[in-house]
């Protein structure tokens, strides 16, 4: 039997792929409360009643991080090191997207606003320059910048002004990081057993959310973050994937049978609960077999560079009432605008941070160099009889 574990290669995959089609998802769902399409809703919303179109997304990016994230911390690398290399590939970019909204892409929104520059960079509302310190921790604690956005759809809408509306899952997903961390720190990705009771733990206690079946809150408070069992379960089936590859079969027939259960609960109900275990497992099946498509990434990985700077760029374009050319111009501009700065973000940000993964500080150099050369003095200096005895 073909396993995943036998047929899963990690140097030629079309994961890259996968995860470039489900940024653009989570942008073309988006479309929808930013500039007005599909009623101000996102998309998707209008046949299910559990996820958009770019919730769909977002859940199989956990699914894929948990799968990768997972087989990484059950490689060679220390617990610092591991957490050094998730730092790198999430914060740099983030921290570059954030200040690029308040000095870039805000400042040309208050512009086209006000005719003139003056009073941006020091008003006191909303001040620009507490936006990148107030958000840098990947909680996001200032959603606007300087009153702008009144008039834009989202506003209109929703009655909130958001210059970032995807990066609140980042959090979350650096939390999901944390907990791989520590269970590879204990031994639990290891002993795989351990692992699995607690992704399989994870999932029963969100099938008991979405299905109404207990009320997790007065359980421990902080289930009331619903968020939490969205995003968790497909990182720890991501996980369990992870754990279990000489376990898990890849066929076509079950791989489509897990797409139809998904598109038939989106539809039907029960998405959350059963129907998007479906979908990851398809996705899994794809990114193996889409063999055509595994040199996608050849100019640079760009799904996250998308993901961070995708809601900021279509925010500006409501300033200038791009929506009103019309869908598809709208949508034409904005994946033309994504990949030139994903394009930029990769190059100049993401993979320069990525080389610095094996960096060591010279003090730490140093320090682990003297505790070895102390410890090889200790393991070698002969016993007194006293300390024999």
């Amino acid at each position: 039997m073909k396993t995943l574990a036998t047929e899963f290669d990690p140097r030629a995959n079309s994961i890259g792929f996968v995860r470039w089609l489900m940024a653009f998802a989570v942008i073309f769902s988006h479309a929808g409360p930013i500039a007005g399409y599909y009623d101000g809703h996102d998309l998707g919303t209008q046949w299910s009643n559990e996820q958009s179109l770019g919730g769909v997304a977002v859940g199989g990016f956990f699914f894929l991080s948990g799968f990768l994230i997972t087989k990484s911390r059950m490689g060679r690398s220390t617990t610092a090191r591991f957490f050094w290399r998730r730092a790198l590939r999430i914060l740099p970019a983030f921290w570059t997207a954030l200040l690029t909204t308040a000095f870039v892409l805000a400042p040309i929104a208050w512009y086209q606003e006000h005719g003139t520059i003056r009073g941006y960079l020091l008003n006191p509302i909303e001040a620009p320059l507490t936006y990148f310190f107030n958000n840098m921790t990947l909680i996001l604690n200032q959603r606007a910048i300087a009153q702008l956005g009144y008039g834009v759809p989202y506003a209109e809408n929703w009655g909130g002004r958001d210059w970032n509306g995807s990066a609140w899952t980042l959090a979350y997903e650096f939390g999901a990081y944390i907990l791989v961390g520590v269970l590879g720190l204990v031994g639990a990705l290891v002993h795989r057993r351990v692992g699995a009771i607690v992704a399989v733990g994870v999932l029963a206690l969100s099938a008991l959310q979405w299905t109404g079946a207990a009320s997790l809150s007065s359980l421990n408070p902080v289930f009331q973050d619903t968020f939490i069992l969205l995003l968790l379960p497909p990182f720890m089936f991501g996980m369990l994937f992870a754990l279990y590859g000489d376990k898990v079969p890849i066929d076509w027939r079950l791989a489509f049978a897990g797409l139809a259960l998904a598109l038939y609960c989106y539809a039907r109900g029960g998405y959350l609960v059963v129907g998007q275990y479906g979908f990851y497992f398809f996705l899994m099946w794809f990114a193996i077999r889409a063999t055509k498509l595994q040199r996608w990434e050849r100019f640079g990985d760009f799904s996250y560079g998308i993901y961070i700077f995708a809601w900021p760029l279509m925010t500006l374009a409501t300033f200038f009432r791009l929506e009103d050319a019309g869908w598809f111009v709208y949508h034409l501009v904005i994946v033309v605008a994504c990949h030139i700065i994903a394009f930029l973000s990769w190059h100049l940000i993401e993979k320069p941070a990525m080389s610095l993964k094996d960096w060591t500080p010279k003090p730490i150099l140093w320090a682990i160099a003297r505790w070895g050369s102390v410890r090889d003095r200790l393991r070698s200096r002969p016993l007194t009889e006293e300390a024999a005895s």
